[in-house]
């Protein structure tokens, strides 16, 4: 029940049933106090009803199942390869629903600019799920820094091992990652971090790296510039994130942070305050169009060598 002084729970919706909907969305929705997990659809109908079960909600299969998910919730959340997510969050903006999406939001400029334009007509918020910017510790970091100002150069380190000899993750079993690399898996977050704190890209110069590895050299319109290493086979004792500023006030490094679960936990905060509100989230569909411009950009650069 609620009364005057509390809102009606936000229901939502869970399109995936992959590893970070295991892992991450599911039971980040299911624990939050403001949330209603009113669903879960799933691709295959038996992940999609063993998530379900987990969590005690209903599960939804098929293409009727999608539209039967939309109609019973107010927003949904997306754990799905992005040129999956795309014209399934259009959808579900055509159906009134707020969007709550993971980055990159597609992997084509016309595939990102829909989804942006479909929320915008039909007046939904959205959030784009870009881990650094929801996490406590690292968005009260960039918000900080920010403010501060007086940057003159940053450097970005974000390497993974997830297709390095011997590693077993389960989410090395994912084509789209397996197809576009670092680039488009943890570039999103380490540009999330940088644009905020240094002001958007100006220039953008790109080259390819060992493996799947890009490295890339920005100039901000602030004045400043940053250089980023963005990869998903660096052997294992290689691997590791690191953001550093350095300006007039000396250098700044990015904190470590909770985990995965409790910054989407920031995000679903953020997108019910931005429904709440009206106010669009900085790190809207909007952003996720520009952020898939500019890596569309490097990867065009970076495969003509």
């Amino acid at each position: 029940m609620t009364t005057a002084d509390t809102p009606p729970l936000l229901r939502i919706g869970l399109l995936g049933t992959g590893p970070w909907a295991r892992n991450t969305q599911a039971p980040a929705l299911a624990a939050h106090p403001g949330v209603e997990l009113s669903g879960v659809w799933g691709r295959r109908a038996e992940a999609a009803h063993a998530l379900a079960a987990v969590h005690g909600t209903r599960a939804y299969t098929g293409e009727e199942g999608i539209d039967a998910l939309l109609e019973a919730s107010d927003a949904v959340a997306f754990a799905l390869p992005p040129d999956v997510q795309a014209p399934l969050a259009v959808r579900a903006a055509e159906a009134g629903c707020h969007l709550l999406m993971d980055k990159p939001v597609a992997t084509t400029v016309a595939g990102a600019r829909a989804v942006a334009e479909a929320a915008e007509k039909a007046s939904v918020a959205s959030v784009v799920f870009c881990t650094l910017r929801f996490a406590p510790e690292t968005s009260a970091w960039i918000a900080e820094q920010a403010a501060v100002g007086g940057w003159f150069t940053a450097r970005a380190q974000w390497l993974g091992s997830l297709y390095a000899a011997g590693s077993a993750s389960e989410y090395a079993d994912s084509p789209w990652r397996r197809e576009k690399g670092g680039l488009w898996d943890v570039g999103p977050h380490a540009l999330s971090v940088l644009i905020p704190v240094l002001g958007d890209v100006e220039h953008l110069t790109a080259a390819a790296g060992p493996a799947d590895t890009t490295h890339l050299i920005l100039r901000h319109t602030s004045g400043a510039s940053s250089t980023l290493t963005l990869g998903l086979s660096a052997p294992p004792g290689a691997a590791g994130v690191e953001i550093e500023l350095r300006g007039e006030r000396g250098t700044a490094s990015v904190p470590g942070w909770a985990g995965a679960e409790t910054a989407f936990r920031g995000a679903v905060d953020a997108l019910a305050e931005a429904v709440r509100t009206g106010v669009p989230h900085a790190c809207d569909a909007r952003f996720g169009l520009h952020l898939t411009e500019l890596l569309a950009a490097a990867e065009e650069q970076a495969q003509a060598g």
